[in-house]
């Protein structure tokens, strides 16, 4: 019996065709709809990074959604490894949990990373249908500067540039690269801290953010579900801001909802 090949990716969205029978060592967040582009892309068995758990356990809520689809599924812990950093994870991160089919191949709590993707080879393809499409972009505010909810951060487009965006994705660069912390330019940005851990790598993207003179800022992991950016607007509680937001008065500890209302008013002033 052939091993299953090992594929390290930054982030599940920038993984392709590669991904087929795979494991695929990403660091994503472990949230469900990270666990959906995982199942979509036929891989054999995953790693995420656990984004600091937070409400609701959205954090690692891939997992269990991923069993149920009859995929081994683990994450690594977010003090252990940066997240949006896939060399990183496979190099010091630690795993924190697994699901029953990532156990049953040997994995557990207080293994390497390399040493669970290499375990997870042995895993095969599921036999189980991929999943149905999940929504995952919502119009919230139709008026100029209209606001948008997008669970993912790579679901931005070129026509969002006058809006202010909404992600349940975590605030971390993508293999740190300054680049990657968002596609388009936007007027304003929320994210997920992911717990914020190693490096702060869970809030990175907001100083490149300042570069581009984008006020930008994340919510508490505990506050909110990562990968839902309707839980970010609704439930979000700021915890850090860039110096862009902050010229505006937004800082920490305000509502994901008021950072947005007093960000608008300051746009359309």
């Amino acid at each position: 019996m052939s091993l299953a090949p090992i594929v390290i990716a930054d982030s599940i969205t920038r993984v392709g065709p590669e991904a087929t029978g795979a494991v695929v060592v990403n660091a994503s967040h472990g949230g469900v709809y990270a666990a959906y582009l995982a199942a979509k892309l036929h891989a054999a068995a995953v790693i995420f990074n656990d984004a600091g758990i937070g409400r609701d356990r959205a954090g690692i809520g891939g997992l269990d959604y991923l069993q149920k689809l009859g995929i081994a599924t683990a994450a690594v812990g977010h003090e252990t490894a940066r997240i949006g950093d896939g060399a990183d994870m496979m190099a010091t991160g630690v795993i924190t949990h697994a699901n029953s089919l990532a156990r049953s191949l040997g994995v557990s709590t207080g293994q390497s990373c390399h040493d669970a993707a290499t375990r997870l080879q042995q895993a095969r393809p599921s036999a189980k249908p991929a999943p149905e499409a999940l929504e995952a972009v919502f119009l919230l505010e139709i008026e100029p500067p209209q606001v948008w909810a997008l669970d993912s951060a790579s679901l931005v487009l070129p026509e969002h540039k006058d809006a202010i965006i909404i992600t349940g994705s975590h605030g971390g660069l993508l293999g740190g690269k300054p680049e990657t912390a968002l596609k388009y330019d936007v007027r304003g940005a929320l994210y997920n801290d992911a717990g914020i851990g190693k490096d702060s790598a869970g809030t990175s993207r907001l100083p490149a953010l300042d570069a581009r003179g984008i006020a930008a800022a994340s919510v508490s992991a505990a506050s909110a579900r990562i990968g839902d950016a309707r839980s970010t607007y609704e439930d979000g509680i700021i915890s850090r801001a860039n110096r862009c937001a902050a010229t505006l008065g937004l800082g920490e500890g305000i509502s994901a909802r008021e950072f947005v209302d007093r960000l608008r008013r300051a746009l359309n002033s």
